[in-house]
């Protein structure tokens, strides 16, 4: 039997605020060493060190000029190459304090891809390298963010994925849990920087974690994703405080997990787009959204008002990133025709999160009424099962997060 079939497996992330300078990559590689001499295999994903994927990004468009897009593969290429420089920084830290260890591209580490440049997808992970160095006893250094395609060009998996990577890893290698450690110490029932009595969670289910990173919360939605389909435990927590942080599962609920609703998400990157004079006719929806889907932009809330002498208005949300890419994308589809595209910025997802909403009424009355106690007026609404998001100015998210972290009584969390 293997050594690593023999004692459990752990997989840690480490972000780029936890490995922006060589003294912080000291402090993480000591933790890691601690850990590792416990006796417990160690596989760790690191991000970029810092702004340092920004920097490259920035870098990539000052060659190119301002009318030019890079290209995307070789977007790829260049930007896979922060999370190298900060998994051999601290492959080699590691090594200084005694303890063998070896880092891994995304390649290396048998992580693959599908062609998706900029945001692709895991499809596979051959976990054979990663056992062998576990086998050997080293801790492994994996770069996250990154895999290969059946090309054999090396694909990047999105901005924050090397939450993905981790949690990924752990799946493949059977790993007791998953450890995403960052500069937050666990997950908030809000935003404690805008609401100042917002209580950290002991533990949370995926189904409301989905939610709440869909909406902005400290985790990327598709770990949450791959969390939940494979049962993989992840706990999120300080990278340099040690304190207690939260445990997101599927097991029974706790008495915390009951509550009716469990947080209030906030995402401010929210850019609306609005296709106006529309003919009304079958397919118009799937010919406007698919040329995005087509360039990997994700479309979240969607109205459409009713006709109006044949036509009607369309109007949609993107991530504020993606919003020109959005706006030419649908000018230049030739599938429907309209009278005009407007885009606006400057708006912001607030959001009620909790799976006790299924099963009672009255959760959407409270909602609109606190928010127009707080005078925040709504711009649109969209709902699941177990949330409802109201669309608001960005400037309104402070009053709007507080009148609804009193009015569902979150500070009294424990």
């Amino acid at each position: 039997m293997s050594t690593n079939q023999r004692r459990p497996v752990f997989v840690q992330k480490y972000g780029g605020s936890s490995v922006s300078d060589a003294e912080k990559i000291r402090r993480i590689a000591q933790k890691i060493c601690q850990r590792a001499r416990t006796g417990v295999g160690l596989v760790v994903t690191v991000s970029a060190m810092g702004d340092s994927t920004d920097e490259l990004i920035a870098l990539a468009n000052d060659v190119t000029g301002p009318d030019v897009a890079p290209s995307l593969r070789e977007m790829d290429t260049l930007l896979s190459t922060g999370e190298l420089v900060s998994s051999t920084l601290m492959a080699m830290a590691i090594h200084s304090l005694g303890q063998d260890a070896v880092s891994l591209s995304g390649q290396q580490a048998g992580i693959r891809t599908d062609a998706m440049h900029g945001s692709a997808r895991i499809a596979s992970i051959d976990s054979e390298r990663l056992s062998r160095e576990l086998d050997a006893g080293r801790v492994v250094i994996v770069a996250g963010f990154q895999g290969l395609d059946d090309s054999g060009d090396v694909t990047t998996l999105g901005r924050g994925a090397s939450d993905t990577t981790a949690v990924a890893l752990a799946a493949a290698l059977g790993a007791e849990r998953c450890e995403i450690y960052t500069d937050v110490d666990g997950i908030y029932t809000t935003d404690p920087r805008i609401v100042p009595s917002a209580r950290k969670l002991r533990e949370i289910g995926y189904e409301e974690m989905l939610e709440m990173a869909s909406l902005g919360a400290k985790m990327n939605p598709r770990s949450i994703e791959l969390a939940a389909v494979y049962g993989v435990p992840v706990l999120v927590a300080s990278a340099f405080d040690d304190v207690p942080g939260t445990l997101i599962h599927g097991g029974e609920p706790t008495m915390e997990l009951r509550r009716a609703v469990t947080g209030i998400a906030i995402d401010k990157n929210v850019a609306k787009i609005t296709v106006r004079g529309v003919e009304d006719r079958p397919g118009v929806a799937g010919g406007l959204l698919q040329p995005l889907a087509d360039a990997g932009i994700s479309v979240d809330v969607i109205v459409q008002n009713t006709s109006d002498d044949g036509t009607t208005d369309f109007t949609f949300t993107v991530s504020e990133a993606d919003s020109r890419r959005a706006l030419e994308a649908v000018r230049k589809q030739q599938a429907v025709k309209f009278r005009d595209v407007t885009s606006g910025g400057g708006l912001a997802k607030v959001s009620i999160v909790g799976t006790g909403m299924q099963n009672g009424p009255g959760y959407a009355a409270t909602m609109f009424n606190a928010l127009a106690s707080a005078n925040v007026n709504i711009d649109m609404i969209t709902t699941s099962e177990i949330r409802i998001t109201c669309i608001v100015k960005s400037e309104s998210v402070p009053a709007a997060a507080n009148a609804l972290h009193g009015a569902f009584e979150l500070d009294r969390i424990e």
